[in-house]
């Protein structure tokens, strides 16, 4: 008995070694396939762990060969769904048939730990509510004005101090993460949006608020690796048995849950309006019927949405610069002619229509949400049985993804020169054009397009002005960062710069 059962795991052990090296030695012929290679049983696995490094380039290419930009990905236990980068199909799942492509019972267990029912993470009526006062927020000049304050206050005070010191700096070779810098700024800006609390995060503070970034940015990654299990639930068995990166998540979520609750009692306790028509905790607390939890849902969800998006776009768009030196001095050009209309020096801040009138700033960071967007992939439910418009088929309770990254890098949509970063492709007599939310998914679409699109690029046009007029930014390394999937796009191993200060140009 005691020589027979090592036998059998022997036996096991090779049975599957044997399959994995079939696999392994298939792969190559699965690329001739149409769409994804899905074996019996284990469905795409084998591939997805081939090439689990690479997820976003791999799936782009699977989809590049598809006649329709369109696949059916099969999982193991028999879960399946459709992934996408068809345009007509994005339109069908988020516009046309909206109602029958919700969040879904899976996306929104995955993330409820952490997110709650916040409004990036709630569907039916508990979104409708949320929406429906954020659109009504957003559109409000009270809170636009809030925000073009915030955002010049933090430039002028903490931003370009940290790029003076870094500039100035006596060693010879003082390397700074820009991304790292990005990320702080972003989660300050964001904390006085949400909360109009200043975390001191981007000034090196040791203190409460940098200790909820820390805790947030953990609680972002590890909730992200909960979508790239092989087995799709064993998170689960983690969470329940509290092993590994599920207690690391546990206790980040615990950090910044208490932080959180802590704000929002204390200004319930405050029992004043000075805040009002300001941050948006006061705005939604002006509404008695919302719990504290609610409350906490609400604000966490959008510090992650206008934290990490902005910080992810920012990183790629000045990786994009370092060997673009034709985009740069035509954004510097532009911001040359605004001044000398407006007679402003370099170093003032820009307002909200001079802002608006950077046509091809606006175009250069819109091509860099288009190859690297800040959420490259987002996924849906299917409520009912549906055929899409390139005849795909799927079955209700299919998840249903579409692949903004791969969007971004089909001929079909951009032409042969989809890969070159190519500003002028959005610009029409000089005026940035709207592009289709359904081509350009970054702010997603329908109904539940974003509602601080607007105040995103004002954000980002206010910093990149503020930062390229007065330094030059230089790449420590030329290669092409790695990705590193969080809940957004982020890189590897950050982006390592030398800042310089710009001589005074002349751009004529």
């Amino acid at each position: 008995m005691d020589i027979f059962i090592p036998a059998t795991y022997f036996l096991t052990f090779l049975i599957s070694l044997f399959l994995f090296l079939y696999f392994l030695s298939s792969t190559k012929k699965s690329q001739s396939h149409e769409g994804f290679r899905n074996y019996p049983i284990v469905g795409v696995l084998p591939l997805f762990l081939l090439n689990r490094h690479r997820f976003l380039d791999w799936t782009t290419e699977v989809l590049r060969n598809c006649k329709t930009n369109t696949a059916v990905i099969r999982r193991p236990g028999d879960v399946c769904g459709v992934m996408t980068a068809n345009p007509l199909v994005v339109e069908h799942i988020l516009k046309t048939q909206f109602k029958n492509y919700p969040k879904g019972e899976r996306l929104v267990s995955i993330l409820e730990d952490f997110l709650g029912s916040g409004i990036f993470n709630s569907d039916g009526e508990i979104w409708r509510f949320q929406r429906k006062m954020a659109s009504y927020e957003f559109n409000t000049k009270s809170l636009r004005n809030f925000v073009m304050e915030n955002v010049k206050v933090e430039i002028q005070r903490k931003l370009i101090p940290v790029l003076e010191k870094a500039a100035s700096s006596s060693e010879t070779e003082c390397v700074l993460d820009l991304q790292n810098v990005f990320e702080r700024f972003a989660f300050d800006n964001v904390c006085k949006l949400s909360f109009n609390f200043d975390s001191g995060c981007l000034g090196g503070e040791d203190n409460a608020g940098a200790d909820f970034m820390r805790a947030f940015k953990t609680a972002a990654t590890v909730i992200s690796g909960r979508f790239r299990y092989a087995i799709p639930h064993w998170y689960k068995v983690k969470r329940f048995f509290n092993l590994g990166s599920e207690r690391n998540l546990k206790k980040s979520i615990s950090i910044v849950h208490k932080f959180a609750d802590e704000i929002i009692r204390s200004r319930m306790e405050e029992k004043t309006t000075q805040n009002k028509d300001q941050d948006l905790l006061s705005r939604f607390m002006a509404n008695k019927d919302n719990s504290p939890k609610f409350l906490r849902d609400i604000i966490i969800s959008f510090i992650l949405a206008g934290g990490d998006t902005t910080s992810s776009a920012l990183t790629w768009f000045f990786w994009i610069l370092s060997s673009r030196p034709d985009i740069e001095q035509n954004i510097l050009a532009e911001l040359e002619k605004i001044r000398s209309r407006t007679r402003k020096e370099i170093g003032e801040m820009y307002s909200f229509d001079e802002l608006q009138d950077m046509h091809y700033l606006q175009a250069a960071l819109s091509e860099t949400l288009r190859l690297y967007p800040p959420v490259p992939i987002d996924s849906k439910a299917c409520q009912r049985d549906d055929i899409l418009p390139d005849g795909t088929f799927v079955r209700k309770s299919w998840f249903m993804m579409y692949h903004a990254y791969a969007m971004g890098r089909m001929k079909s949509i951009w032409g042969e020169n989809c890969e070159e970063v190519l500003p002028e492709r959005w610009l029409e007599n000089g005026v940035c054009r709207i592009e289709s939310p359904f081509q350009f998914p970054i702010f997603h679409g329908g109904p539940r397009m974003c509602p601080g699109k607007d105040m995103a690029y004002i954000q980002m046009k206010s910093i990149v002005a503020a930062v390229i007029q007065k330094f030059e930014v230089k790449m420590v390394e030329k290669k092409t960062p790695k990705h590193l999937l969080s809940l957004t796009l982020r890189m590897e191993n950050g982006l390592q710069v030398m800042v310089k200060k710009r001589p005074i140009y002349n751009v004529n």
